[in-house]
């Protein structure tokens, strides 16, 4: 399951945007920092207008849609990195994630403390970011003290490549840059994947402005901009109301569609179907995934089991009344552990049990 984690310094709105994604009253949103101790995590389904439209060609007995975990961190602050507000317990719960979301403020309420005293979005993230990479630096500098005390003699040739790229990787996040923005081989992504580097890690911004409100200044990611206020009332609406509630404020899309939407985007995600009548299911994953790895998210016996697949767009499966009539179309493949799995495809696996 994708897992995201929601930072951001104390105040910003992380939680009442959490409370309004996970349509919940799980994280305690208040005026003061560290209020959230804990994460506090949320799994949302993902909606999908397609999986019922699948379900009803298969007369499937249940619908199932692949789902999102939100993690809501704790505020950081200026010296989280170095235990400041309880800090190095907060970042060790960011390096469970797969990516980042980081709110940041860009609305006007005195009623709401900013931790420094005024509201810039750029600066929020210019904080939080570098407390994140000076983390990784701690955790970089650790190791590479450690590999050049091993790294002696016999050893020295074999550990070369893992010394070499800490030290890389010690000059980037001295400098304040992100792990993210060196390029790696095959055998360095390895090194760095045992590391957990949180600014490993793809990141993306909410722009949390009030009601109304818009923002269009520059952030060194892509953003969205969302009233987490208005998300949080939206939340508590049925979806009659939520409809009507929405066309009065001109919104096209909830903060939860738009995030699911650039969060897809970040990780280069992609969304496929299986359908028969027990059940129509959505699976997610990395785009470029070949047929035998997209079976493993399934059951893992399926990689190695994998033979082959019938693979139909869910379109051309809807419209020609599922396996049973688009088999006829020529609208169907039969596709080899090559094929990559695009958005929408709706697949068969045949595996050898």
């Amino acid at each position: 399951m994708l897992s995201l984690g929601i930072v951001g310094l104390p105040n910003v709105g992380k939680s009442t945007l959490f409370n309004a994604l996970t349509k919940s009253k799980q994280a305690d949103a208040q005026n003061y920092p560290f209020c959230t101790i804990e994460p506090n995590v949320g799994v949302v389904e993902v909606p999908d207008d397609r999986l019922q439209k699948l379900s009803d060609v298969s007369k499937s007995q249940k619908i199932i849609p692949t789902a999102i975990e939100f993690v809501d961190i704790a505020g950081l602050v200026k010296g989280a990195s170095e235990g400041e507000g309880l800090g190095n317990k907060f970042l060790s719960h960011i390096r469970e994630t797969d990516a980042i979301i980081q709110v940041v403020r860009a609305f006007e309420d005195g009623n709401i403390t900013h931790v420094h005293g005024k509201v810039d979005p750029r600066d929020d993230s210019e904080i939080i970011n570098l407390e994140l990479i000076m983390a990784d630096w701690q955790t970089v500098s650790k190791k590479l003290e450690r590999v050049k005390k091993d790294a002696k003699g016999v050893k020295a040739k074999e550990m070369a490549k893992e010394l070499a790229l800490l030290e890389k990787l010690d000059a980037q996040l001295q400098a304040g840059k992100p792990a993210r923005e060196l390029e790696y081989d095959e055998d360095e992504q390895l090194i760095v994947r045992d590391l957990h580097l949180i600014s490993m890690k793809p990141i993306m911004y909410v722009v949390n402005v009030e009601e109304g409100g818009e923002w269009s200044g520059e952030l060194d990611a892509p953003y969205i901009v969302v009233s987490a206020k208005i998300e949080a009332e939206i939340a508590e609406l049925e979806d009659s109301d939520k409809i009507e509630f929405m066309k009065d404020l001109g919104m096209e899309e909830t903060g939860l569609d738009k995030l699911i939407v650039a969060g897809y985007q970040l990780l280069d995600l992609v969304t496929y179907f299986t359908s028969g009548e027990q059940e129509t299911r959505a699976w997610t994953v990395r785009r470029g995934t070949c047929g035998p790895d997209a079976a493993g998210v399934i059951h893992t016996d399926f990689i190695k089991g994998y033979i082959k697949a019938d693979v139909a767009q869910w379109k051309d499966f809807s419209e020609n009344n599922g396996w049973s009539g688009i088999k006829e179309t020529g609208k169907m493949q039969l596709v080899g552990k090559d094929y990559e799995v695009k958005d929408g495809d709706v697949i068969y696996f045949h595996v050898a049990t």
